[in-house]
């Protein structure tokens, strides 16, 4: 099963080089057929210069330029209708998420055949390094928010970090979020879909280079927007969205 990890990265120069070696050392290791897809979206420093140069090196990374509209919902959903894999996962160009942490994902998915993969930092066994104090306040409020308006187990439904099916991308159509909203749209619209899910813990570590691109005082609102889409879409939609049921196979008798 070919794996395609979905990188979507602006103003990202100084953390791509680490993040794309340790990611291709890491798949290539466990011998797993991936790419490795990066969206730059439309960044004003050397990104595009720095994926041109890492080309040379990595086999298996693509990348293309977003020139808009731009913002993280849109860079991700640009990789997301171009990916080639039997499977996808979003990864943060920083490398907050681990690589060892995927190719878990990866093999959860395989030996349970599971529709997606979800990380939890905050499941025994997930660790956070470096985590900001009242980032990690608004995260822990915001996940327990939507799990009590969505009646959901799930304890990190705003963590990017996340591995799908193709047909359960595909299921998941059409995209709404163009910012972080994205994060959350995605799992609350598999769980609200039928898609069967695994979870697994994971580590987070703050990135070494440049700033987050999150910004909490402006996401409010569009977290809550898609936490109600979905909700509706929960009571509402009298199932229209829901996963297809795979057709039986056929048993030829002779």
């Amino acid at each position: 099963m070919k794996l395609s990890v979905v990188i979507p990265a602006y103003n990202e120069e100084e953390s791509l080089p680490d993040t794309i070696r340790t990611l291709y050392s890491t798949l290539k290791k466990y011998n797993i057929p991936h790419e490795i897809c990066v969206t730059n979206d439309n960044s004003k420093d050397g990104t595009l210069r720095v994926l041109d140069e890492l080309s040379i090196e990595i086999p298996t990374l693509v990348y293309y330029t977003n020139m808009g509209p731009n913002g993280f919902g849109y860079a991700v959903r640009y990789g997301l209708e171009r990916f080639t894999g039997d499977c996808v996962a979003v990864f943060m160009a920083d490398m907050s998420d681990d690589p060892e942490d995927l190719v878990k994902f990866y093999f959860k998915m395989l030996d349970g055949d599971y529709d997606c993969v979800f990380g939890s930092r905050w499941e025994k066994g997930g660790k956070v390094i470096d985590y900001p104090k009242t980032k990690k306040i608004i995260n822990r409020v915001a996940n327990f928010i939507v799990r009590m308006v969505m009646g959901i187990p799930y304890n990190d439904t705003t963590n990017a970090f996340k591995l799908y099916k193709r047909e359960t991308m595909e299921g998941l159509k059409p995209f709404l979020s163009p910012h972080f909203n994205l994060t959350i749209e995605l799992p609350l619209k598999a769980m609200v879909r039928g898609y069967n899910y695994a979870v697994v813990p994971n580590s987070w570590t703050n990135r070494k280079y440049g700033e987050s691109k999150l910004k909490i005082k402006e996401m409010g609102s569009r977290y809550f927007f898609i936490l109600m889409y979905c909700l509706i879409e929960k009571y509402f939609s009298r199932g229209d969205y829901m996963k297809k049921a795979s057709a039986p196979k056929q048993v030829v008798s002779r």
